[in-house]
């Protein structure tokens, strides 16, 4: 019975094997694994090292929001008074000289010219203390910019663990040495 023994067990060595996960083939086969994989699973972890670490970039569009500014030139004026009081005010005054100079018939037509002249030289003096100024004033508005930026999406790995080389994309550089896990299992 000791000969059948051993060829069974060196067949049951040759059929068992270890291996690092590796992200190009996916999870092995099989049912997957439980929530929580203690200690008297046949998984394990080890250590394996880092033959080269290769950057994978991605392209992220980034709008950037921004303010443009320009000076814009004006002309502001400012007046000293009322220019329709200062025309009502002479139309009076006109008016009453011109009625008091009139006589007869004229009277009106003088009161008329009167109160139009005195309008108009109201108006003038009220304007007489107005004032020009030239300058600038800054304008701004709200405008965005959209460029393209190349950022690091992940990084392709190239690791050994035990003689064998695998490759798996890490969204982060493990440096020198990388953790694994090693599951062991019969093959079928």
């Amino acid at each position: 019975m000791s000969r059948l023994l051993i060829p069974a067990l060196i067949l049951a060595v040759f059929a068992t094997g270890a291996s690092a996960q590796d992200g190009r083939y996916g999870p092995p086969p099989g049912p997957p694994p439980g929530p929580a994989q203690g200690p008297d699973d046949n998984t394990h972890f080890g250590w394996a090292d880092v033959l080269r670490v290769d950057p994978v970039y991605g392209v992220a569009r980034v709008e950037t929001p921004r303010q443009e500014c320009y000076d814009q030139p004006v002309v502001r004026q400012e007046s000293s008074g009322n220019s329709a009081a200062g025309t009502i005010l002479g139309a009076v005054v006109g008016g009453v000289l011109g009625n008091t100079i009139g006589k007869g018939d004229g009277r009106k037509a003088a009161t008329v010219v009167g109160a139009v002249a005195g309008g108009a030289v109201g108006n003038n003096i009220s304007h007489q203390g107005d004032r020009t100024y030239q300058g600038t004033e800054t304008r701004c508005r709200d405008v965005s910019s959209v460029s393209e930026q190349r950022r690091i999406a992940g990084y392709d790995v190239e690791y050994r663990y035990r003689g064998e080389v695998y490759v798996s994309r890490l969204n982060y550089d493990p440096g020198e040495r990388l953790r694994v896990r090693v599951s062991v299992a019969p093959a079928d």
